[in-house]
Parts: C-alpha cells; structure tokens; sequence
C-alpha cells in the first residue's frame, strides 16, 4: 500500500552527490508550413506525424505510440514529444557540462533543418506566435490532453491558450539534499523574473502589440491558481520535501491515472483522497508510485519539483541565446559560495514582493522594478548576471558557459 512516506522517500530519493549533478535542457518549438506559415494539423502533408516519422526514419529515433497514434520519439535518453497543438519538445538527457547539453541540442537542430529541407517547413522558438490565433491550432491526439482541455478552463480564462500557444525553455538542475533542494528552489523562484524579462520575446499576439513584454508569461498567470505561479509556502519555515508533499496532496487537484495504456480521468480530485482509499475509484485503482509521477508533472510553478528541479519561466528562445539559460543557472546554483551570495540578494523579500515581482514582469519586462530597490531590472540585472560569471570561473569545467552570458548581456542593449 502506497504512503505519505513513500512519496517523500521518492521526492529526497534525487539527492544526488556533488560529482554526480547532471543538467538537462528542455526546448518547444512552433513548427509550420513554409509555404503558407500556417500550423501543422497531426495529419496532413506536411504534417506533424509526417514530422515524427521522418525523423524517426532518418536519424534512428524509437517511436512511441498512443493506440495507433505516433507521439513521441526517443533516443540515447533523449526525447521528443508533442504539446498540445503540435509544439515539438525536446528534452535532453542528463548531462555533465554546459559544452556538453550545447552539443547535444545542436546535433539535434541539425537533424530537425535537415527534416524542414526535406518537407517544406519551419520552426519558431518564441514565447508566443505573433500571427497564430488560437482558433487557428490543431489539437494533437493525446488523451491526457483531451482531459486538460475539459477541466483547465474551468480555472483560468488562457489555460487554452497556455496549451495551444504557448512554447518554453526549461533547465533541469540536481540538489544534494533536502537543505540545498530548498535553497536552490528559493532562489530560483525568486530570480526567475530575471529569466523571464531577459527571454521576453512574445510582445506582439495576432499581429498585434499585446501590452506585455513576454505575453506567455501573462497566459501562465491566468491558466490555473492551483497550479501555477509562485507557490508562497516554499519561503516559509518548514519547507522541505514533506511539505511540497503535503502540498501536492492538497492545494493540487489531479488530472489522471494511468493504466495499461489507458487515461482515467481524475480532473479535480484529491490525490490525498485518492491515496486514502476514499475516491470511488479506488473500487478498481490501488494507487501506485506512477500516479505520483504523473500527477508531480501536472503541477506547473515557476520552479517545479521532481527529483530535481526544473525552472520552466521563460519564452522559448533560438540558440545561442538558449543556452545562457544552463549558464546562468549553472553558475549562480551550483557553486555553493554564489548560491549563498544569491540568497542574501533576496533575504529581505516578502512572500508580497516575490508575488508582485512575478506577476510585473510579464507587463514590464526588464523596466519592472527590483523588490526593495530603487532600480529596474534593467539596471540590476548585470549584478546577477556577474554573480553567475562568478560561478562558472568557480566551476572549470563549466567554463565554456562564460561566452553565452554575453549573449544576456546583449539583451539588456
């Protein structure tokens, strides 16, 4: 039987030693016909499964299917899925250096210009398409999807844009312990609007000047309460892996179960109710340990925890751009002396400051004012870009991450 236990003994399962912290990379994409510059239907010549299985073809990658429904692709524990209107996503596999994660994504651009020569279309990394309406997407055959487009506009007024418009970066980082876990997903939390008003590219939607620096970040904002944001109980005494457990449980509603391949529609239930025995579903479902993987990843805070963490705040952005992302967090996160410099930057914020800063920058972008300051984060962000040179010099092997804050710098320009 399934315990309370269990789930933290999962969560502080990623503790992981110094020598073996890895990061991952995880990048969405817009893919379109270039000979009209309209979305890609799941079926159609070309197509999004056209997409998938030339690459798979191509390039050696495994399919994954859904019933007959190709969605997914993997290969060397790399991945490529499907957002819910036919965003391409790759998530890397864990590793060792920044040289390391640039080369891999590199390699697989190279294969995805390659599939775009030969089928006639086009990506954007951008936070927002400009010209894309959201009747103007196609829905990709995913079950799970099909359950988040019934319930998430029930809580937020974007959450279908959220789904259907929307592409991000992410940077996936290790913790040694419980302490360095809180630690870093403080700090993290707390600086994403630094990320996000420096990625900000998703200002004009349907051709239009939206009135937000990163209009992505407005959608995240008005997507779901439950589930999103800046989650204050992580700055409060007590955080830890039990807490963020305690909080899954509750103030998370699920979605879905899993079994033998097929969705069981949980939306808006307990899952402490559901690990309880207390759901009429637990007549047919004894919960495992793959319901609380799922159900962790239909969170979606600014800095999500796993078994590591994964801070998901900005715009998708084309390389080299992109990877100052894994620099800037490397640097300022993984060398324990400017991970420490990092917390006193913020030790004098509120819980109110953290909310208000968050939810400015979407508007604002790199004019939003710096919490207990009296300077933009235009003004103050060459401090934290620094402070993470800082790191990276601190960190040799990770040295080769130096020229991409260069390309942060640039934004502020």
């Amino acid at each position: 039987m399934l315990t309370k236990d269990d789930l933290v003994d999962y969560m502080a399962s990623g503790c992981k030693p110094r020598q073996k912290w890895r990061m991952g990379m995880e990048h969405e994409q817009f893919v379109s016909d270039a000979r009209t510059g309209r979305p890609l239907a799941y079926d159609g010549q070309p197509g999004i499964r056209q997409v998938l299985e030339s690459i798979a073809g191509r390039y050696g990658w495994q399919k994954k299917f859904e019933g007959d429904n190709l969605i997914a692709l993997s290969k060397d524990n790399q991945s490529i899925t499907l957002e819910p209107a036919g965003q391409i996503e790759l998530s890397g596999a864990p590793q060792p250096t920044i040289a390391a994660l640039v080369g891999e994504h590199q390699a697989y651009s190279e294969e995805l210009k390659a599939i775009a020569k030969d089928l006639d279309i086009a990506y954007l990394s951008a936070g927002v398409h400009p010209n894309w309406s959201r009747e103007d997407m196609h829905w990709m055959p995913k079950k799970r999807y099909d359950i988040m487009r019934r319930y998430l506009p029930t809580r937020g007024d974007l959450a279908l844009d959220m789904m259907t418009r929307t592409c991000g970066a992410q940077i996936n980082l290790d913790f040694e312990s419980e302490c360095d876990m809180v630690a870093k997903l403080r700090v993290s939390t707390a600086l994403q609007p630094f990320i996000i008003a420096l990625f900000a590219n998703s200002a004009v939607v349907e051709g239009k000047d939206s009135g937000y620096a990163s209009y992505r970040a407005h959608i995240w904002s008005d997507t779901d309460p439950d589930r999103c944001g800046v989650w204050p109980f992580i700055f409060e005494d007590g955080m830890g892996f039990e807490r963020y457990v305690d909080y899954m449980l509750d103030d998370v509603p699920m979605f879905l179960i899993q079994r033998e391949g097929h969705m069981i529609d949980m939306a808006g239930k307990s899952f402490r109710d559901y690990l309880n025995g207390q759901l009429q579903e637990n007549a047919l479902y004894t919960p495992d340990i793959s319901d609380w993987e799922d159900h962790i990843g239909t969170a979606f805070p600014e800095v999500r925890l796993k078994k590591y963490l994964e801070l998901r705040g900005p715009d998708s952005v084309s390389a080299p751009l992109l990877y100052a992302l894994a620099a800037f967090w490397v640097g300022l996160l993984y060398e324990p002396g400017i991970l420490q410099d990092a917390q006193g930057l913020i030790s004098n914020w509120t819980i109110s400051d953290h909310l208000s800063f968050r939810e400015s920058v979407a508007q604002y972008g790199l004019e939003t004012r710096v919490p207990n300051t009296k300077v933009t984060m235009r003004d103050f962000a060459p401090v934290i870009i620094d402070l993470a040179a800082s790191g990276l010099e601190k960190l040799s092997e990770q040295k080769d991450g130096l020229v991409y804050l260069e390309n942060l710098k640039a934004q502020l320009k």
